[in-house]
């Protein structure tokens, strides 16, 4: 069957996948709010039906949490698990939201022609462009070019307390060749794009202790020590002059961008004057031989997220208090070992505390990095299939952040993950007014089709 019969389809069926997507977004799925758990439901049962009624054989699988649905359809070729989720953010604040966020709309904009809604980016509209897809292939050809199994949780949107005891008892049937994430978005505005890695992330926080209450800086001052003095230059030693991070054997495990990739990456023309600007900044801060893009996409990061020491009220109070502490967060790559490094941060710290002061750490998680095997055939043939359909050719990037289910399918089922998406920077996703570009949601849909086409 030609891929440009199963195209024309899903161009003709637009004003129909839209309609059903709108249908979902009315589902006011909040996974964070126990009284929003029969609507959870109701969207699980609703994506069941959606998924059966194209002969998909789907589940719901009940949880201790919100249920998860799971099913499975025949097909020759590569083996397929994509990956959603159907639960939302909460609305608030809802007076910021120009209608009503559970009554979706088609809305026109200057930009063009967008879907307004809570999830209509994050995750309802990315997850029915595979849907659609699918749905394509069984109207047009009768069945799938490949075999596909679906698996949507309903407790993304509030740390996925279910999802590893799931993924743990049910290895077997959710273990495929390799897995789908949709749940990231297009570089730019048109250039798509296949995230391959995934910092990890470290978080510590320190509390200093020195005299056993806060004192009288005039009476005390000079002859006492200062837990903030202590803190602060702890936190001016994590980093040297060339913005690299001092903790001992930081580095263990990261690794130069491959050419390959450092290529596709210069193709992108990042602006990091631009990038920068937007926040009213200018000079990358990192590591100084480490282009802007390598620094928030492929290195480590040591980052200090709050401090509190002594008196913040308004006014001033001449006090040397008793207690400093800060919060830092490290973003990890390659095969760096976050419990490693923990060891070796609270070791510096603890041998650069001076007589009179202690130390006590709270642990905020740790989770090593995701980094995908970019040589499996499936990645590359996602690549081109998605060149295809964008006017810019698709590139392997990296992401600042931490999507940990990519991590669980590589650590408990033993898959990599492609994470295709066609969000944009601007879908306002976790805000009031959240959308979707229906061009993302129709050529998300198209790229889908070409993608399980090329898998074949």
């Amino acid at each position: 069957m030609s891929i440009d019969k199963i195209l024309a389809h899903i161009d003709d069926d637009l004003p129909n996948a839209t309609n059903r997507l709108l249908d979902l977004l009315r589902i006011q799925s909040i996974s964070t709010d126990s009284a929003y758990a029969q609507d959870c439901d109701a969207a699980a049962d609703w994506l069941v039906n959606d998924l059966n009624s194209i002969g998909i054989n789907a589940t719901k699988r009940e949880t201790p949490g919100h249920p998860m649905v799971v099913g499975h359809a025949d097909g020759t070729g590569t083996h397929v698990m994509f990956y959603g989720h159907y639960d939302v953010q909460p609305v608030d604040p809802l007076d910021l939201w120009d209608n009503p966020p559970f009554e979706p709309a088609v809305e026109d904009t200057p930009a063009g022609k967008v879907i307004r809604g809570r999830g209509s980016s994050d995750d309802k509209g990315q997850l029915m462009t595979f849907v659609e897809a699918c749905r394509a292939y069984k109207t047009v050809n009768g069945s799938l070019p490949a075999k596909v199994s679906i698996f949507f949780e309903g407790e993304e949107e509030s740390g996925s307390p279910s999802l590893i005891p799931f993924m743990k008892e049910n290895a077997d049937e959710l273990t495929a060749d390799v897995a789908l994430i949709c749940d990231t978005g297009l570089y730019g505005d048109s250039t798509p794009a296949i995230v391959t890695m995934l910092r990890g992330l470290l978080g510590e926080e320190l509390t200093i202790t020195g005299p056993s209450k806060d004192l009288h800086s005039g009476l005390y001052g000079g002859a006492s020590m200062n837990p903030t003095r202590v803190l602060a230059k702890i936190i001016a030693s994590l980093h040297d002059e060339n913005g690299r991070i001092t903790v001992p054997d930081f580095y263990d495990g990261v690794e130069d961008l491959p050419d390959h990739i450092a290529k596709q990456w210069d193709a992108l023309n990042f602006d990091h004057s631009e990038f920068l600007g937007e926040v009213g900044l200018s000079t990358p801060a990192g590591e100084n031989d480490k282009t802007a893009l390598e620094m928030i996409w492929a290195r480590p990061t040591c980052e200090v997220n709050g401090i509190i020491a002594g008196y913040t009220g308004e006014g001033f109070k001449t006090v040397l208090p008793s207690q400093a502490s800060a919060k830092i967060s490290f973003r990890l790559v390659g095969t760096q070992d976050p419990f490693k490094i923990r060891e070796n941060f609270r070791k510096m710290v603890q041998d650069m505390l001076p007589p009179d002061c202690s130390v006590e750490f709270k642990s905020h998680g740790a989770g090593p990095a995701s980094q995908m095997a970019t040589d499996h055939p499936a990645f590359e043939k996602a690549r081109q299939a998605l060149s295809d359909e964008w006017p810019n050719e698709a590139a392997f990037i990296g992401s600042g952040g931490s999507i940990p289910i990519a991590g669980h399918f590589k650590s408990i089922l033993g898959m990599d993950a492609m994470l295709i998406g066609f969000g944009k920077d601007d879908d306002q996703i976790h805000s009031p007014n959240e959308k979707y570009d229906l061009s993302s949601f129709h050529k998300g849909i198209r790229s889908w089709a070409r993608i399980l086409d090329k898998l074949s």
